[in-house]
């Protein structure tokens, strides 16, 4: 079976590659690397993950004309949609969001059709539920930001291509995922990294008491595993994917400091517009439906990620 990854040396797709190249599927995936963050380090992940024989493939998905995206679908069997313009950042224009998010999810829609898949992933965010994200799927979506719904758009888009044509697809809304490989604005790589170089914290103020259902993200990878290994049950729903335990962004700064065993040196930042105020992941349906569970504490996800820095960043990598 054949696996094409959108958004394949980001932080969720380059462990997804390499977790289903593990379970024995040909993976390969495109990747615009955009200078949105860390080109090095994302050029970095794609050659190892051709290291390990994964094809990764330089394509822009909101330039690229159906019959110029159609060639890299070509005898693939399921492709899980990741690549997205991410983030809330008051600097990224709406014009990127749509062109990233919509534009380029339908291209890659039509693409597929054309192309036959039998099983399209698309990803999604919480974000699509606004500043309390802690509904079930049949929730009303809320969002309050462009990211948001862009995001919300371009999973309508998919899912009603599957309404309206059968065409074989689902949506999974992801919670606030962590761990190696994370994009470096996030809060723990720049906690992490502040910590370490002894720099300042940037924290935006309120935020220290949000609300998250941190995901660690081999958790994440699990769980598409599994809708790709169910289809049967998965095509045509969508479902919520994190964790249902709930910590404060401070307890989470304040594990990250005991694993780390020193302060950061916080600097207070003006509060951020459209930052969710709580994000709790109500998964009855992907484990009624699907069996699944997320397995990894937060403090051993840490642990792990704190180790990735340590081992494979800290002095080698330009993480900015």
């Amino acid at each position: 079976m054949r696996v094409l990854i959108t958004g394949i040396a980001g932080f969720i797709g380059s462990n997804l590659a390499l977790r289903l190249q593990a379970a024995g599927w040909d993976v390969s995936g495109v990747d615009a690397f955009t200078d949105y963050y860390a080109v090095g380090l994302k050029r970095g992940t794609a050659e190892r993950l051709k290291a390990c024989g994964i094809e990764v493939l330089e394509a822009d998905l909101g330039e690229a004309a159906c019959p110029e995206v159609t060639p890299y679908l070509e005898g693939v069997d399921a492709v899980v949609h990741l690549a997205a313009q991410p983030g809330i950042s008051a600097k990224t224009p709406w014009e990127d969001y749509n062109r990233n998010n919509v534009v380029a999810t339908h291209r890659l829609l039509e693409a597929a059709r054309e192309a036959g898949v039998k099983r399209f992933v698309n990803v999604s965010s919480s974000s699509v539920y606004g500043l309390r994200a802690m509904d079930s799927e049949v929730g009303e979506p809320k969002p309050a930001s462009w990211y948001g719904e862009t995001k919300l758009a371009a999973e309508l888009e998919v899912m009603g291509a599957h309404r309206l044509n059968g065409f074989p697809a689902c949506s999974l809304r992801l919670f606030s995922v962590y761990g190696e490989r994370e994009r470096p604005d996030k809060l723990f790589p720049r906690l992490i990294r502040s910590i370490a170089n002894d720099e300042e914290f940037p924290l935006f103020e309120g935020s220290r008491g949000h609300q998250r259902s941190f995901t660690y993200v081999g958790d994440i990878c699990e769980a598409i595993a599994c809708v790709l290994d169910k289809w049967d049950k998965a095509e045509g729903e969508i479902f919520n994917v994190g964790t249902d335990q709930c910590f404060t962004t401070g307890e989470a700064i304040e594990a990250v400091q005991e694993i780390m065993g020193k302060k950061a040196l916080i600097n207070l930042l003006p509060p951020r517009p459209g930052d969710q105020a709580a994000t709790h992941a109500n998964i009855d349906k992907i484990r009624k439906v699907l069996g699944w569970e997320p397995k990894a504490s937060l403090g051993q996800g840490l642990e792990r990620m704190v180790k990735w820095y340590r081992d494979e960043v800290q002095g080698k990598v330009d993480w900015r």
